[in-house]
């Protein structure tokens, strides 16, 4: 059996791209949509250097932040949150629920499915509730991953992973199914043999 989404129907856009002290002035999300049937998620809507980096690429999509309909958070960490509250319309979702105003329900994120396309696996390792939101697309499988890698060169010994192992292996996970990979903070990369694992 695969992780890999059985439908390659959605679509994405990458509404910033995000980097670390090493490659930017400071640290930024890669902040991502995608898109199917009703389906319009925000990933990840971290920091960056103003909301009007995230507002201005949505509108340049036609959208508004009411027109979300779901956000996940690959992990906890400030700086893949923190304008989260941006989307007061949108669910959102984590390793373990789905929240939307006063309304807390309970679920396991592993296998969650929005669509045929679009599925939520847990990926454990940079931090104990790390997820993968897994897209089908037409030119393959998109994994945004969150800080499973910040950028396309890892870093292969994460500082601050609870687990080396643990992060090996969910590394793994996602590198068996995906054609493109979605790091926290940094562009969309094609795994290859030199990726961390």
């Amino acid at each position: 059996m695969t992780d890999a989404p059985s439908g390659r129907s959605a679509a994405f856009h990458i509404l910033a791209t995000g980097y670390t002290t090493s490659t930017g002035p400071g640290v930024a999300a890669t902040v991502s949509y995608v898109t199917e049937g009703d389906h319009r998620i925000v990933v990840d809507p971290g920091m960056v250097a103003s909301q009007s980096v995230i507002l201005d690429a949505l509108a340049d999509l036609g959208l508004k932040t009411d027109d979300i309909t779901d956000v996940v958070l690959s992990h906890h960490h400030p700086d893949n949150i923190l304008n989260v509250g941006l989307f007061g319309q949108a669910r959102i979702h984590d390793h373990k629920a789905i929240y939307r105003g006063q309304d807390w329900t309970s679920r396991d994120a592993e296998g969650y499915e929005f669509s045929p396309s679009i599925r939520l696996i847990a990926t454990p390792g940079h931090s104990a509730e790390d997820i993968t939101l897994l897209a089908g697309t037409s030119e393959g499988v998109v994994a945004f991953a969150g800080d499973l890698w910040w950028r396309a060169d890892g870093p292969a010994d994460d500082p601050v992973t609870i687990d080396r192992q643990v992060l090996r292996t969910s590394r793994g996970r996602v590198l068996a199914v995906a054609d493109v990979i979605v790091p926290g903070h940094g562009a969309p990369f094609t795994p290859t043999a030199a990726t961390p694992r």
